[in-house]
Parts: structure tokens; C-alpha cells; sequence
């Protein structure tokens, strides 16, 4: 059975063809904040609600009056970027219905927009479009042309989706794509609970402990001197570009190797065992904002801060999706668990206490005098949690 997977590659744009997907980028950026000026001042002014079909309908006037700007674009490009609307706006009311802080859709700044998606391979654009080429790879984008493409693997499955996103100077081509066969690994009838840490990235129920590389920490000190730089230069200035630049590079080197990081993790846990059980983390809760409200300020706002750091540097959400999607390739089970309870429980006994824990690292339980790596001991019970899920669900 296929899965959907994307793939991502580097662009070598010609100077031309770079100006190109700027200019392309800079007119779907346009169409989308003036889409969302018009849903606000049909509602501000006459309590009208204007859908995505409405404002689809209205492209092609908008592409007559502009013939050598909009229209120089796909259609079903633009139909995207109204589709990204409407799925702001529909994000937004169900967080209102969910009591949520609501998050209004915002007009996008140029620092905002980033990404423009063609719907189907074939329309407004092609991927492989020169397959005679004996060396290279070009994705033709309409209004930009055959821009050359650094494949590093080859694509997979039928190509479904193309986009082009900008990171700082650099151009990606983004693919999705359906019926990617899935490569499942030889069984090794091993199971394993995983910790998800800060000294360590992971740390599965059989001791083996993940390093974890903190990318952000290491970059810390030339981030910090890059955003010094950043804050002395005077708005709209060129050497603030620059700086903003200078920034926007560190961070997304960052990004770079602590995707990486998750990729190497993610692979060794998966080509090791058969059944992963991991903690169901809501990171989002976890790393709330530590300063509070002006009513209700927060309590050790700088360790939690801190703390907070840390657990973002370390990529937990990343390296979880990652996980999970080499797992489902891999033929392998993941389970999520409750974490509640697992570093304070003894594996042993199963006594519970906040006394069992005596530091970060060490484990010794009150009741039986158990003691063990804090987060193997953690790991272990996790393991069981997720065990005990599936026999029930085998059950059931």
C-alpha cells in the first residue's frame, strides 16, 4: 500500500528566473491580502460573509484588469493561495467555537508569504519538464520557466502537488506525492518505551540514551551578535536587509540541523525495533509563554523560560513526526501514552511518589529502594503503558 510523502529540492535559478518567482511571489502575496480586505470590508460595512467560490469567481476580472502582472500566473495558483485564505479563516472560527484565543487571519507583511503551490502536476506547471535532458531536472513553472532542479534521490510515487517556497536567498521546489511505496524492514520482535528529554534527546526503556545536539544553544552567541547588529540599523535601510538576512541564514541553519537530527534518531529507533511507545506530548501547552498576564504575572519566569528554550532547541515535535512517518514507511507500530505519572513511578514496585525522583537524573524509589537512570526508569513505563494499550486494543 502506498503512502503520501513530499520531497523537497533545491532550485538553481538563473538570475532572470529568480526575479521571476520573486515577482511571483510579491503578486500572490498582493492577491492574498486583497482577498482578505475584501472579506473584512463586505463584513465591516454590510455584515456579509465572503466565501472562497466568490472570490474565485472574481480572479478572472482581476486577471483582465492586470494583464501584466496577475495574469501572467496560474490560475489554479491563485486558486491556492484563496484556498490558504479560507482555511485561515476557517482555523479561526473553530477556534472560537473551541473558546480558544481566536488568532484573526493577519495581512502578510513580505516577510510573511513565502510559498506559492501549484494544486496539480501538469497545470500551470510540470515537473521533470525536460526528461530528455540526460543530467539535469527542471520543474517549468508558467510565467517563470525551466528552472533547473539540484535532485538529490529520486521522486517516488506520482507527483500530486507542486510548490516553491523561499528561505532567505535560497528557492526549494516542495512535492507531494501520492502511491510512495511504502519499504517495511525486517521484524526484530524488539520493543521499546522512549523518554523524551533535554539532556537527551531520547532515551528508550533499554538504556540507550540519544544525544541531543541543541543546535540553537550552539548558534546562541552568534545569533545573539547577528540581532544585535540587526537592532542598530536604521528601517528600511540596506543594510537592515541585510542583517534581517544575516538572521533569517543562522535560523535556518538551525532548522537544517535539527531537522537532521530527528532524521538520524528517527531511523536508528525505527531499523531497531518493532513496536516504538512514545509519550503523547502537547508541546504547544508545555512551552507556554512563562510571563503570565498583567492579573495573574508568572511564577520562576526566568528557569521557565529557560526550560522552555530547551525543549523547543530539542525538537521534540519535529522529531515525533518524523518518527512517525519513517514508522509508517517501516511497517512499524507506534503508540502514543499518557506521560502522567511515568517519571515518578517506580518500574519495579510501582509505588508513585514526587519523592522518588531526587534529581534530574536519578531515580530511587521510597518504597522499595528501587534506583535507576530517572529517564530508563521513565521509559520502561512508558513501554508498559503502550503494551497494555495494544493488549486491550487486540482484545476489544
Amino acid at each position: 500500500m502506498g503512502v503520501r510523502r513530499s520531497f523537497r529540492f533545491l532550485l538553481r535559478p538563473t538570475a532572470r528566473q529568480a526575479a521571476a518567482l520573486a515577482a511571483c511571489l510579491e503578486d500572490h502575496r498582493t492577491l492574498y491580502n486583497a482577498a482578505l480586505e475584501h472579506r473584512r470590508t463586505a463584513y465591516a460595512r454590510a455584515g456579509v460573509s465572503v466565501r472562497y467560490g466568490q472570490q474565485s469567481a472574481e480572479l478572472k476580472h482581476i486577471r483582465a484588469d492586470d494583464p501584466e502582472g496577475q495574469a501572467r500566473w496560474s490560475f489554479s495558483s491563485q486558486q491556492a493561495t484563496l484556498r490558504r485564505l479560507d482555511k485561515a479563516f476557517a482555523a479561526f472560527f473553530k477556534r472560537v467555537r473551541e473558546g480558544r484565543a481566536p488568532g484573526f487571519p493577519r495581512f502578510k507583511g513580505r516577510g510573511r508569504f513565502d510559498t506559492v503551490e501549484w494544486p496539480r502536476d501538469g497545470d500551470g506547471c510540470r515537473w521533470d519538464s525536460q526528461p530528455e535532458h540526460p543530467t539535469a531536472t527542471y520543474v517549468r513553472l508558467q510565467g517563470v520557466g525551466h528552472v533547473r532542479v539540484h535532485r538529490h534521490r529520486p521522486v517516488k510515487g506520482r507527483v500530486k502537488t507542486i510548490a516553491v517556497k523561499r528561505e532567505g536567498s535560497r528557492w526549494f521546489v516542495v512535492l507531494s506525492c501520492d502511491d510512495v511505496p511504502a519499504e517495511p524492514l525486517p521484524a526484530t520482535g524488539a520493543v521499546a518505551g522512549i523518554d523524551m528529554g533535554v539532556a537527551s534527546l531520547v532515551t528508550t526503556s533499554d538504556g540507550q540514551h540519544l544525544s541531543n545536539p541543541r543546535p540553537l544553544a550552539a548558534t546562541a552567541g552568534r545569533l545573539a551578535d547577528a540581532q544585535r547588529d540587526l537592532a542598530r540599523k536604521e528601517r528600511g535601510s540596506t543594510r537592515r536587509r541585510k542583517a534581517v538576512a544575516r538572521v533569517a541564514a543562522l535560523h535556518a541553519k538551525v532548522r537544517r540541523q535539527r531537522l537532521d537530527g530527528a532524521h538520524k534518531a528517527a531511523l536508528g529507533l525505527v531499523r531497531a525495533y518493532d513496536v516504538i511507545v512514545h509519550e503523547d506530548l502537547r508541546i504547544a501547552n508545555m512551552t507556554r509563554s512563562a510571563s503570565g498576564t498583567t492579573e495573574a504575572p508568572g511564577r520562576n519566569v526566568a528557569a521557565t523560560s529557560g526550560l522552555n528554550r530547551s525543549i523547543l532547541d530539542a525538537g521534540w515535535g519535529v522529531f515525533l513526526t518524523v518518527l512517525a512517518h519513517k514508522a509508517e514507511s517501516a511497517g512499524r507500530k507506534l503508540i502514543a501514552v499518557n506521560p502522567a505519572g511515568t517519571s515518578r513511578t517506580c518500574a519495579r514496585c510501582g509505588h508513585s511518589a514526587r519523592e522518588n525522583r531526587l534529581t534530574q537524573a536519578d531515580f530511587a524509589c521510597t518504597a522499595c529502594g528501587h534506583t535507576a537512570h530517572a529517564d530508563v526508569n521513565a521509559a520502561i513505563n512508558i513501554m508498559r503503558a503502550g503494551l497494555a494499550l495494544r493488549q486491550a486494543a487486540q482484545a476489544a
